[in-house]
């Protein structure tokens, strides 16, 4: 089978592998539709740890049923599914309670690191393990339901801070997951929503999905900005969707008392926090990690219109350009989104643009 091979750092080219042969309770799909993921991105250089070569990476898929493994009865060849990026036992006190994303022996598709390798979908096959897998509306294109591990994330984000109707929020981060957790605090009840980012063209995609404000944070106080918007008091939650020192420590400022932030991003393993403020302001630091169960939510919210992913999607390529994609994300070309590959070939690639 073609599939995009990782074999060292910052180096992709479509390769020849064997295709996988799902083994007991597993599912083989015949990939129509993978997401690159900024953690896919952050690992082509090896700065994660978490792509070690040689690996097939891409976790947000969908496609179609090619085959079955010993056991499995719920899906048959031709089922239209995706499947969750975390793979998980089912069978720890965590998954017992429905926290499958912090299962004890958690994988994730895609991932090599120094405890497990496990192939991704970059690729026209993957193999996965029946309990991760979803069926998928016929009215879902696959390219759009490539988003929906992205869209679980941030309704996950959204349902562990506690969203309030009515309350005030702060989205740090106007990329993938912050325009989603934008949209997925909307449809949770917040009233208001600010978006903040360094990049003019996200904001103004910010915009265009329903923030009530956006500020350009590379140009004025942001904290001194959501005292405005907010007559002093500081909003109710805070999405801290980069990952970064300083937009951690901006995060709890712009936060009220007792309030709460969200922590999403991840990219610096490690920050200083402003300890006295957080004890004696009462700020509820939340980390949200994955999702556990919201790929339903998220189907039924795009359905309906709460989530809007299309304005999301930037290309829709085939498998072969994937090399030169990735080049173009790692160099922060500007207007770059979610980019969607397609290892089908000589097909019609659903959901691209034309």
């Amino acid at each position: 089978m073609k599939a995009l091979l990782l074999s060292e750092y910052k180096h992709l080219s479509i390769a020849d592998l064997p295709a996988p042969t799902p083994g007991a309770g597993e599912v083989l799909i015949r990939v129509a539709a993978c997401g690159i993921c900024g953690s896919d991105v952050h690992g082509y250089d090896g700065g994660s740890g978490r792509r070690i070569p040689p690996i097939v990476m891409g976790h947000e898929a969908a496609g179609v049923v090619a085959g079955v493994g010993r056991g499995v009865s719920g899906y048959r060849a031709g089922d239209r599914v995706t499947f969750d990026s975390t793979v998980y036992c089912g069978k720890c006190e965590f998954c017992q309670r429905g926290e499958v994303n912090l299962c004890n022996d958690r994988q994730v598709v895609g991932v090599s690191c120094g405890d497990y390798r496990r192939a991704g979908a970059f690729a026209e096959y993957v193999t996965v393990p029946e309990r991760i897998l979803y069926r998928l509306p016929e009215d879902l294109s696959f390219a759009d339901a490539a988003m929906l591990e992205a869209v679980s994330v941030a309704i996950h984000a959204v349902r562990v801070a506690e969203v309030a109707g009515g309350g005030t929020a702060l989205v740090i981060g106007a990329g993938m997951i912050g325009l989603l957790i934008l949209q997925a605090a909307r449809a949770s009840g917040c009233s208001r929503i600010f978006v903040t980012d360094v990049d003019a063209t996200r904001l103004e995609l910010a915009r265009s999905l329903g923030a009530d404000a956006v500020i350009d944070s590379s140009g004025e106080s942001l904290t001194s900005r959501i005292e405005q918007l907010t007559n002093g008091r500081g909003v109710d939650v805070t999405f801290e969707a980069v990952g970064r020192p300083e937009t951690v420590v901006t995060a709890i400022d712009c936060t009220r008392k007792g309030g709460t932030v969200a922590l999403v991003g991840n990219i610096s393993p490690e920050v200083a926090i402003p300890l006295q403020k957080v004890v004696t302001r009462q700020i509820r630091l939340q980390g949200s990690c994955a999702s556990a169960g919201e790929y339903p939510q998220a189907m039924e919210w795009i359905a309906a219109g709460k989530i809007k992913v299309a304005p999301l999607i930037t290309a829709v390529a085939p498998l072969e350009e994937g090399p030169s994609w990735f080049a173009r994300l790692y160099a922060r070309e500007p207007n770059l989104m979610k980019v969607v590959l397609d290892p089908r070939s000589g097909q019609n690639q659903e959901g691209a643009p034309a």
